[in-house]
C-alpha cells in the first residue's frame, strides 16, 4: 500500500546537475528518515544521504560538498541536488524510507524501483 516514486534520473554531462525526487505515498502515519542509495556494476549499494525527521543529514564522503538532501513534510518528498557531477557518480539511484503506516506500532522500510543516473560526455 505504501509506495516511493522516484524521477529525475537521466543524461548529464561531467560538471553538470541533476536533481532526484521521491514521493512517499500511501497510507501513512509518519515518516522518520528518507535516504537516497546508489548502485554501480560491481559494487555493493552505498548509502549517499540520509534526511531524519525533516532535518538532520548525513552524507557519504564521496559527495560532501556537491549533493544536498532536502525534504517537503507537507508532501512527504525527498530530494536530492546534484551538482559537479562526475563519471563515478554513474549508478542507479535508490529512495529508501523508514516509516510508520497507520495502525501500525513498529516502523518500516521501503525501498523505490531505482532511476538510473549517467554521467557521460
Amino acid at each position: 500500500q505504501v509506495q516511493l516514486v522516484e524521477s529525475g534520473g537521466g543524461l548529464v554531462q561531467p560538471g553538470g546537475s541533476l536533481i532526484l525526487s521521491c514521493a512517499a505515498s500511501g497510507n501513512i502515519f509518519s515518516i522518520d528518515a528518507m535516504s537516497w542509495y546508489r548502485q554501480a556494476p560491481g559494487k555493493q549499494r552505498e548509502l549517499v544521504a540520509t534526511n531524519r525527521n525533516g532535518h538532520s543529514t548525513v552524507y557519504a564522503d564521496s559527495v560532501k560538498g556537491r549533493f544536498t538532501i532536502s525534504r517537503d513534510n507537507t508532501k512527504n518528498t525527498v530530494y536530492l541536488q546534484m551538482n559537479s557531477l562526475k563519471p563515478e557518480d554513474t549508478a542507479v539511484y535508490y529512495c529508501n524510507a523508514d516509516l510508520f503506516p497507520y495502525g501500525h506500532t513498529s516502523s518500516s522500510n521501503y525501498w523505490g524501483q531505482g532511476t538510473q543516473v549517467t554521467v557521460s560526455s
